[in-house]
């Protein structure tokens, strides 16, 4: 069902209701391939600001970024076994080189250019990375070796939503060698941070983090960290993980260096990677029935002016004080845009620009250049902040980044209420956890044995997986020490939710 400006609503079909907003808010569109996407300018924005700030962290904390190829040796990708397992089926392949003319004028790849060995084209890049890397790396001296990459990688999915899952998506990959066991597990787990706090400070997502089960664990690591966000319907999303892969592809690619006792050793890697998948997040995360809702810092419009008037000359008097106000804003950083169309009413452009998530508008009439104030609105009401308040011209333009700034806080807040509104902790039978995944879904907390045949279980009957083990920050105090499934003693506390 659609509310009076033609979006559907969330309780009425959230899967609609998301397809609109991306569309609406102009952040994605649909390809001519089935299953890829156009990233539109505002969209793209968004990704860019994304990019900026996790590439100011990565470099802060000694990584470096370079470029791999796109196209990877089938023969690469097979010597890792479990990790060809884990992504044979969403390999994309190249067998030839060049096209011709068949009997019929039609075009057909020549059978003179087959390749002697097909490419694959990049899933993820552990295999081409550490075959360079068995090259560069000598002795320890050459540890800890930190490489970034920012790339598209094509995973040939069935079933695809913009952002959510495509067949090509943007991301970050990062890769890393290290002399030590306990160094690599830092790194691994020193990254889960870096994306814990950009993901809270900048999405305002309020995740969990924790370890995968083995069988949700990147294929070929000995162990998967990662970050999930409670969506607005009660399921999961990733978004992120970090790898510790141990030695598992040193050992393939013959990535050794020389000790400091003169002693031949394999390194010890690690992967990570975030993508455009979090744009998605932040849609389900925080999204209303009138459409998207941003945080400030991932704002590429943080505050739009919209100018009011009624003839030519208050159309003078305004716009020259609504340039004066963004001027002075963009003085203090703030991305400002003021909304000079003369095509639209106020009304549809204060629509329009709640409909893409702007944080804050500035309203300026002729009452209000000649009062000296200026109208504040703010996208969302939220706990401590009025929605609307009119105020000194200096007044608002010095307390601007101040409130953009307290409308961040106050999105991460929502997202963490609603988030431990929607956890259900100490769930002791297989029952209860069933109805509530049935039901109202969430975060189940609950008691796990550690077994595969248990977890299979709950996925095949509810299609819920473990999400996390969680970290000792999110554990439940007196968690319950049996398995919810078959009541052996538990091994660990596992959060279980249906995901995306």
């Amino acid at each position: 069902m659609a509310d009076e400006k033609g979006l559907t609503s969330r309780a009425a079909d959230f899967s609609a209701w998301y397809n609109e907003v991306v569309q609406r808010a102009e952040l994605a569109d649909y390809s001519p391939v089935r299953g890829s996407m156009i990233i539109r300018p505002y969209g793209y924005g968004i990704w860019e600001l994304m990019q900026r700030v996790l590439d100011d962290m990565f470099k802060a904390t000694g990584h470096q970024n370079a470029y791999f190829p796109l196209f990877i040796p089938l023969s690469f990708i097979a010597r890792e076994a479990e990790h060809v397992e884990g992504f044979a089926k969403e390999m994309a392949l190249v067998t030839h080189t060049r096209l011709i003319h068949g009997p019929d004028g039609a075009l057909i790849p020549d059978p003179d250019s087959k390749l002697e060995e097909p490419l694959i084209v990049r899933p993820t890049s552990e295999t081409i990375i550490y075959d360079a890397f068995a090259k560069w790396v000598q002795s320890y001296r050459d540890l800890p070796l930190l490489i970034n990459q920012w790339a598209n990688v094509v995973r040939w999915e069935m079933r695809t939503r913009l952002f959510l899952r495509t067949a090509e998506f943007l991301w970050q990959e990062g890769h890393t060698a290290h002399a030590s066991e306990s160094d690599a597990e830092q790194e691994a787990t020193r990254i889960l941070g870096i994306y814990r706090q950009f993901q809270d400070e900048w999405l305002a997502l309020g995740v969990i983090t924790g370890v995968k089960s083995p069988a949700e664990k990147f294929p070929g690591a000995d162990r998967t960290y990662a970050l999930e966000a409670l969506m607005q319907d009660n399921r999961a999303l990733q978004c992120g993980t970090s790898h510790m892969l141990g030695q598992n592809f040193a050992r393939q690619f013959e990535l050794k260096f020389q000790a400091e006792s003169g002693q031949e050793e394999y390194a010890w890697n690690t992967s990570w990677g975030v993508s455009t998948r979090m744009i998605g997040g932040l849609v389900m995360g925080h999204g209303d029935d009138t459409g998207l809702v941003l945080p400030p810092r991932v704002a590429p419009t943080q505050v739009v002016v919209v100018p009011i008037y009624r003839n030519d000359a208050e159309q003078g008097l305004v716009l020259e004080k609504a340039a004066a106000v963004a001027a002075a804003l963009r003085q203090q950083g703030v991305r400002v845009h003021v909304d000079a169309r003369d095509t639209l009413k106020p009304g549809p452009k204060y629509y329009e620009w709640e409909r893409k998530g702007v944080p804050l508008r500035i309203e300026i009439g002729p009452r209000d250049v000649a009062a000296g104030k200026l109208m504040l609105v703010l996208r969302l009401e939220l706990p401590g902040l009025a929605r609307k308040e009119a105020l000194p011209e200096a007044e608002a333009i010095d307390g601007l980044p101040g409130r953009l700034e307290q409308y961040q806080r106050a999105l991460l807040a929502a997202a963490v209420r609603r988030r431990e509104a929607n956890s259900y902790r100490g769930v002791r039978s297989y029952q209860d956890a069933r109805a509530i995944i049935e039901g109202t879904g969430g975060f189940v907390y609950a008691g796990w044995c550690g077994s595969g045949d248990c977890e299979a279980k709950v996925k095949e009957e509810t299609k819920a997986t473990i999400r996390v083990l969680p970290g000792e920050e999110f554990r439940t105090p007196d968690a319950p020490t049996n398995c919810m499934v078959c009541g052996a003693p538990a091994q660990s506390e596992a959060v279980w939710a249906r995901a995306y």
